[in-house]
């Protein structure tokens, strides 16, 4: 029988403490992500093809989010031995080896904290007939606040890249008071925000324009 949900994660929540086994040893959750960036990324099981591509991309593109103060941590409904495993399988395929964390959650105990189980596919289940994780990710921040979450089913592989926007998107927002529009990718011009008036925002943004009082765009030196 399926665990009860626990209250939805919102954007704004702290993320939840836990303590679990890793691929990279023992970590407490909050401990773990000091005062960096953490993206916390789920997977519904070990072996499979979309997870074995999408763990191989990150891996690859672990650089690019270290330089920026992001840790990763993948989790998948499995044991460590299998994570290892795993993990050969993934060099094997992709080139890249996977250095970060994977969390070991065979019974399911961070994903029913973080609510990344399978409530739409009913197939999506182990052999006990147990729901496996969903694509979850979390993006949070040093101050452990839940800053965006993104879900996708099973059957679709997420967008590293627009991983890496989203983190470079709020990494943006929190230092220069801004917000970026659609499609945003850094180089572009951002928005000011409303709560910038009068001569603050000239001052802060002398190359400001104003295409209507309420939509300003400015730009920005581009970042890495």
């Amino acid at each position: 029988m399926a665990a009860e949900r626990n209250e939805p994660l919102r954007l704004g929540s702290i993320a939840p403490n836990f303590q679990a086994e890793t691929t990279g040893g023992p970590i407490d959750f909050h401990e773990f992500i000091g005062d960096d960036w953490v993206i916390l990324f789920s997977h519904p099981e070990d072996y499979t093809p979309v997870c074995t591509t999408e763990l191989g991309e990150m891996a690859r593109l672990e650089p690019e989010f270290s330089k920026r103060g992001v840790k990763l941590i993948g989790l998948s409904a499995n044991t460590l031995g299998s994570h290892e495993g795993w993990i050969t399988d993934i060099k094997d395929v992709t080139g890249s080896q996977v250095t970060f964390p994977i969390i070991a959650d065979k019974e399911r105990k961070v994903a029913y904290l973080y609510d990344m189980i399978d409530y739409q596919d009913t197939t999506n289940v182990d052999e006990k007939g147990i729901a496996f994780t969903i694509r979850s990710v979390f993006f949070i921040d040093p101050k452990k606040t839940i800053r965006c979450i993104l879900s996708y089913p099973a059957s679709t592989g997420r967008n590293s890249a627009e991983i890496l926007r989203v983190i470079q998107s709020l990494q943006t927002g929190d230092k220069h008071r801004v917000t970026t529009p659609i499609n945003w990718v850094p180089g572009d011009d951002v928005i000011v925000h409303p709560s910038i008036q009068g001569d603050e925002a000239t001052r802060l943004f002398p190359n400001l324009r104003a295409v209507k009082p309420y939509l300003r765009f400015t730009p920005l030196p581009e970042i890495d």
